[in-house]
């Protein structure tokens, strides 16, 4: 979920190289600490109505139903990126097929491990659910985790790897639930939590870039066609994508493909070198903008087919992908062209170590709950003080994961 990217950013006419595209980086971390904030709010009672999820049958969108597209948006923004840099270094395609199977497969595994941790039957496993899920979650952190080079430690690295991966295995050979209908099943894979959505949305999006990858309007035409495909999945003109499971039809309605598309096409507009032309900031600016601002006129031209999240229709995903643009403009021309960086400081472990960021939160509700701690599920859960209990929470995870990452701690799948 992480990606180091080069980037030449403009200055008028002339652009310069730079090491690494930071408002992308400074977008993923705001987008990071803000999933982290709204995730431990839905706990908060006494606010309002918009600082939560909207209901499925209600015909309105919040804020917090605005924060997955986000990482849609910017998971699409690094795919030609990272994909190019790949193919720069090593041209083997199926070698770079099997980099993206291997980390789709990493995304729906993490997600899977989530999805299912609060389903399991401790009668039938052996060991709690919370422990599974710790147990789980800390083979995935040996497996994934980037170690130093060393070759010295070299073979206790190895070890630790085959170790992360023999937990991850086992925990996932022992899991065992109960179904609605009392019967004994495996692991659910109707529902692969955030990480699994972006896995599957990754295959697909990445499918889709690279066999159009030499023509620069390829990702606009995707982006149409996966927009018009929610339309008419929304409007239940046609009934296969609602039917077919996500390990076999990957772009679902639509929906989230056309949200990290939309991210893709952004990126052929403001990075040189893998789709953009030289172009000045004022032109890059300007096409961002209008792609923005026509992204927000369709989707209000679309409101009849309702506006849902919880049902991903065509008006949440313009809306979600016109605001992503218009805001990612803002950060390129804060971050990249006037060097602004400072005032995002805090969100950089979230941008830099995003994976283990996104984890640490399951970390503490799995070994709290392990132990039997519920202070909070009954203190400082209700308006104002809930709201401050949040950002304390968000602003120790993300300077637990700048302490870890400072460690060496750093996921990377």
């Amino acid at each position: 979920m992480n990606s180091t990217v080069a980037l030449p950013t403009a200055s008028t006419e002339k652009l310069t190289r730079a090491p690494r595209v930071a408002s992308i980086d400074i977008f993923r971390g705001l987008t990071m600490t803000l999933m982290i904030f709204v995730n431990e709010l839905a706990e908060v009672k006494g606010l309002p109505w918009w600082n939560y999820h909207a209901p499925a049958k209600i015909n309105v969108m919040t804020y917090v139903d605005m924060v997955f597209p986000a990482f849609l948006f910017i998971l699409g923004m690094t795919i030609p990126i990272a994909l190019e840099h790949r193919i720069r270094k090593n041209g083997s395609m199926p070698q770079l097929w099997l980099h993206i199977f291997q980390r789709t497969i990493a995304l729906i595994v993490l997600g899977l491990i989530l999805a299912n941790a609060e389903g399991g039957n401790r009668a039938l496993m052996g060991i709690g659910t919370d422990l599974w899920a710790i147990l789980a979650l800390l083979g995935a952190v040996l497996f994934w985790n980037v170690y130093p080079r060393s070759d010295r430690y070299a073979t206790l690295f190895r070890v630790l790897r085959f170790v992360g991966l023999a937990l991850m295995v086992v925990m996932f050979a022992i899991f065992r639930r109960t179904t609605t209908n009392g019967e004994t099943a495996w692991i659910a894979t109707s529902y692969p939590e955030i990480l699994g959505f972006l896995g599957y949305t990754y295959l697909a999006v990445s499918f889709l870039y690279l066999i159009t990858r030499r023509w620069r309007s390829a990702p606009f035409a995707w982006f149409l066609i996966l927009t018009a495909l929610c339309i008419a999945s929304t409007g239940k003109w046609i009934p296969f994508p609602g039917r077919l499971p996500l390990y076999i039809w990957p772009f679902g309605n639509g929906a989230m493909a056309s949200i990290a598309m939309a991210g893709v096409a952004t990126s052929s507009i403001f990075v040189q070198g893998h789709g953009a032309q030289a172009t000045t900031l004022r032109q890059k600016a300007i096409s961002a903008t209008l792609f923005g601002a026509a992204a927000l006129v369709f989707g209000w031209l679309l409101t009849p087919l309702g506006i849902s999240k919880i049902r991903a229709t065509p008006t949440w995903c313009l809306y979600s992908i016109g605001s992503s643009i218009l805001l990612f403009t803002i950060l390129y021309w804060a971050c990249d062209v006037k060097k602004s960086l400072a005032w995002a400081a805090f969100t950089r472990p979230a941008g830099d170590n995003t994976l283990l960021t996104y984890l640490l939160p399951d970390f503490y509700f799995f070994i709290v709950s392990a132990c039997g701690f519920t202070y909070f599920s009954t203190h400082a859960n209700f308006g104002l003080l809930g709201v401050l209990r949040c950002a304390i929470f968000t602003a120790l995870i993300l300077a637990l994961s700048a302490l870890l990452t400072r460690w060496k701690l750093r996921l990377h799948i």
